[in-house]
């Protein structure tokens, strides 16, 4: 008899990675110590991307200020919607 469910029993009671998968389901790897992603999803020393990258700036897509203007476009459409459904 194997007493392998009492050597797995820390990493099962680990936290888990919080990455997606392909499939949409979660990642079922454990979440490296101080960390929210496991060694394939960025936790890892030296992944992502270097401190004052620029790349990271090419296109300005999800600065504050992009954001909150698709937010504001997003809510007038949603109040557009809602007046001519009311007109119907």
């Amino acid at each position: 008899m194997s007493n392998h469910t009492r050597n797995t029993r820390p990493m099962l009671a680990s936290l888990r990675c919080g990455a997606r998968t392909r499939r949409d389901g979660a990642c079922r790897s454990p979440a490296l110590r101080g960390k929210k992603r496991c060694r394939m999803h960025g936790g890892a020393r030296g992944s992502g991307a270097p401190r004052a990258n620029q790349n990271a700036r090419k296109h300005g897509l999800f600065t504050r200020e992009a954001i909150e203007e698709r937010r504001r476009i997003g809510a007038l459409i949603g109040e557009v919607q809602k007046l001519l459904k009311e007109m119907n």
